[in-house]
C-alpha cells in the first residue's frame, strides 16, 4: 500500500485521459514508430500531456536503447535500461518522465492490423510477448533489432500505398521473434503446450472478463477440464485460475475508478458484477478499501 500511495501521490490527482491511435500515428496504415526523442518533441506543447496518465486505446512496444530512467504502468513504476523490452497493452494508464533520460523506440499499433493474418505459431509468440509484463534482452543484443527497426521506419516515410500493410506486418513479426530468441527466459517454457494454453487463459480473460468471473467458464472456452487449467496456472505462476481473474479485475477497477468518467455502479455493471453491492465487497476484500475512498484518494 506504501508503493501505491506514492504511485497515487505521482499521479498528481489529475483525470486520466484517453489517447487514440488516432492522435498517435502519421499514416494510414494503423501502426507508428517513432524515436523517444521524437516523441517528446511532437507532443511538447500539445493538448496531450504525456507525463500525466494517460490511458492508451491502442497497443504498444517500447524498446530502450541507451539511458537509465523510469515510466508507469498500471499504478506501478517500471525501470528502463538498455535493453527494457515494454509491451504496452490497449486500456492500460501510462505516464512518461517529464525529463527525458532514455532513448529508443516507440511503436503503436492496431491489435487487428498486426495480428489479424498472422499464422497461428506468429499470433502465439505475438501473445507471449504481450502477456509478459517487462522483457529483457541483453544490450549487446539491442544492434540485432536495429534493421528491422530501420526498415519499419523507413517504410512508414514512404508514400507508396502498394503492400505497405503487408510488410508492415512482417516486419513487426520478424521484430517480435527476434527479441524473442534474446529474452532471458526459457525457450522450453515457450514452446511447450501448457504455457500456451496459459497464454490462451489471459487472452481469453482480456475478452471475456465483462461477462464471467467464473474460472470453470474460461475451462470450457478452452475445451479443457478446470483441473488442467489450475494445475497450468500454479505450475506457471503459483496462482489460481480464480486469482489471475481476481487481478485482472482489480487492474481494470482500478484503471476506470481513476478516469472519474464513471459511478461506481456503471463500473460494476462494466466489470461484470450483477449487483453493485457485490462490487464493493470484492474490491474491499482485494484492497482493503472501499472504491470511493481509492477514488477520493486519487482524486481528492
Amino acid at each position: 500500500m506504501i508503493r501505491f500511495a506514492r504511485t497515487l501521490s505521482y499521479m498528481k490527482k489529475k483525470n486520466i485521459e484517453d489517447i487514440p491511435l488516432g492522435q498517435v500515428k502519421r499514416q494510414t496504415v494503423p501502426f507508428d514508430i517513432s524515436t523517444i526523442a521524437e516523441l517528446y518533441q511532437r507532443f511538447e506543447g500539445s493538448l496531450i500531456n504525456l507525463f500525466q496518465p494517460h490511458r492508451i486505446k491502442f497497443h504498444g512496444l517500447t524498446i530502450i536503447t541507451s539511458g537509465k530512467g523510469s515510466h508507469f504502468v498500471d499504478f506501478e513504476k517500471r525501470t528502463f535500461t538498455p535493453g527494457t523490452i515494454l509491451p504496452s497493452l490497449k486500456g492500460q494508464v501510462h505516464a512518461f518522465e517529464k525529463q527525458r533520460k532514455v532513448d529508443g523506440i516507440v511503436i503503436s499499433f492496431d491489435e487487428s492490423f498486426i495480428s489479424g493474418g498472422m499464422s497461428e505459431s506468429s499470433l502465439f509468440h505475438f501473445l507471449h510477448l504481450y502477456y509478459t509484463p517487462h522483457l529483457h534482452i541483453g544490450e549487446e543484443n539491442i544492434r540485432e533489432l536495429l534493421p528491422f527497426i530501420q526498415q519499419l521506419t523507413e517504410l512508414q516515410k514512404n508514400p507508396n500505398p502498394n503492400l505497405k500493410a503487408a510488410l508492415i506486418q512482417t516486419i513487426f513479426t520478424s521484430l517480435i521473434l527476434q527479441i524473442k530468441r534474446h529474452t532471458i527466459y526459457q525457450h522450453k517454457t515457450f514452446q511447450s503446450q501448457r504455457y500456451k494454453d496459459f497464454v490462451k487463459f489471459q487472452e481469453l480473460i482480456s475478452k471475456h472478463y465483462t461477462k464471467t468471473h467464473n474460472a470453470h467458464d474460461y475451462a470450457q472456452m478452452m475445451h479443457i477440464s478446470y483441473k488442467y487449467l489450475n494445475d497450468v496456472c500454479k505450475e506457471m505462476v503459483k496462482k489460481t485460475p480464480r486469482s489471475l481473474i481476481n487481478s485482472y479485475l482489480i487492474l481494470e477497477i482500478k484503471r476506470k475508478l481513476t478516469e472519474n468518467k464513471y459511478t461506481s455502479q456503471e463500473i460494476a455493471f462494466d466489470t461484470g458484477f450483477k449487483d453493485p453491492s457485490n462490487f464493493i465487497r470484492f474490491f474491499k476484500k482485494e484492497e482493503k478499501i472501499t472504491p470511493s475512498k481509492f477514488s477520493k484518494t486519487h482524486l481528492g
